[in-house]
């Protein structure tokens, strides 16, 4: 059998813009793209699902991928790779906010640590609801579901001939400022309680200027927080399946120009 230079580089891009973007989606995504993952790691995961996905995808563009126009298409699929891990990164980065302003209303605000699925600082109670959110994360085949969506973006992205538009990446900033939102609706009940007990104080330093409301404050609030926490973590569920949900349909939408 004679393969030709043009045979080998259409086999070569057919494995490799695909991992590329699966790589990207990889590198960033919850979960996968956890620091404590190593690499190589991520490396095998997103070479089995590209050879998994490359019978289902259309076929790719007949250019050679060291060409001027085949870099192109590699930054394309990164770029598209990117931007789904990033858009069901934004959920885990809305209970973060939703921990750490819980935390500051308790006045844990001071107390952090080391988040290993991003390596910063966060707030204890942020960390909490990460984990909580990771489980249930797993519990809903979240990462079923991204890798399904990531493999239906072949169909309405096709590798070389559909980017990001600008309609996307407006989808993709819009939902951003949606996770500001969600994350006051996760943290309302505790903020809201904790907020009537510093009024409540407050209320009580006036009518006995004598009695020290930062000496009794402080654990009250702490234990109330903490009480507050218990009920509310009820609630988390159908949040978390609310916030998965919309991420995926904005993720779906690429493309599309329904974004």
């Amino acid at each position: 059998m004679l393969f030709t230079s043009a045979d080998i580089s259409t086999w070569i891009a057919t494995l490799f813009w695909p991992f590329t973007r699966i790589a990207g989606m990889l590198a960033i995504a919850p979960i996968f793209g956890a620091r404590m993952v190593p690499v190589r790691i991520r490396l095998v995961i997103a070479l089995l699902l590209t050879f998994l996905v490359i019978p289902l995808l259309p076929p790719v563009p007949a250019l050679d991928p060291l060409s001027a126009a085949g870099v192109l298409v590699t930054i394309q699929q990164l770029i598209i790779g990117l931007a789904i891990g990033f858009s069901i990164q934004l959920v885990f980065a809305a209970l973060v906010i939703a921990g750490q302003t819980i935390a500051m209303g308790m006045g844990l605000g001071f107390a952090q640590m080391v988040d290993p699925q991003n390596g910063v600082n966060v707030p204890v109670i942020g960390q909490y609801y990460v984990v909580i959110a990771t489980l249930l994360f797993l519990a809903l085949n979240g990462h079923l579901a991204l890798i399904r969506v990531l493999v239906d973006s072949f169909q309405s992205l096709p590798i070389g001939a559909e980017t990001l538009t600008r309609e996307d990446m407006r989808a993709i900033a819009y939902w951003g400022t949606r996770m500001f939102a969600q994350a006051v609706m996760v943290a309302l009940p505790a903020v809201a309680s904790i907020l009537l007990v510093n009024v409540s104080f407050g209320v009580v330093s006036r009518s006995a200027p004598q009695l020290n409301v930062f000496g009794v404050g402080f654990p009250v609030t702490l234990t109330l927080g903490f009480v507050v926490l218990i009920f509310a973590i009820s609630n988390l569920l159908p949040q978390m399946e609310q916030l998965i949900e919309s991420a995926l349909t904005a993720v779906t939408l690429f493309g599309t120009g329904e974004s």
